[in-house]
């Protein structure tokens, strides 16, 4: 297993579990077009979040028919930062107004989310060789 892999499926955890120590800070980025409370979607996410770390920590040798565990679960941390995005949105636009540095906190955030995308990414292509 890569260290890219690794440090992946730390993060994961770690914010994962976050979502649940301290989950009123992020119902805040909800959007609201979501149904339900921003809870739900802040431990639903959060869940995603550590069962993705968790399978991208199994070895490749297992599968779900002929794909690798390990596979299906980059391919779905790549999903699921794609699916947060618009939350980075919204975080964005609700700190803009906000004394420094959230405001460029938050909007930094909104490139940075790309390097997530082409990190999971960079673990695909590595799995498929």
């Amino acid at each position: 297993m890569t260290l890219a892999t690794r440090a992946l499926a730390a993060m994961l955890l770690i914010a994962g579990i976050a979502h649940f120590i301290a989950p009123k800070s992020l119902d805040a980025i909800v959007p609201a077009f979501l149904p339900g409370g921003p809870r739900l979607w802040t431990y639903l996410s959060g869940a995603a979040e550590i069962a993705i770390g968790l399978a991208l920590l199994a070895p490749l040798s297992m599968k779900i028919g002929t794909i690798s565990i390990r596979l299906l679960a980059v391919y779905a941390a790549l999903f699921l930062f794609i699916a947060v995005y618009p939350a980075n949105i919204k975080m964005a636009i609700d700190w803009r107004d906000r004394p420094m540095p959230y405001p460029l906190i938050a909007f930094a955030r909104l490139p940075l989310q790309f390097g997530l995308f082409y990190w999971a990414w960079s673990i695909i292509k590595a799995l498929k060789r």
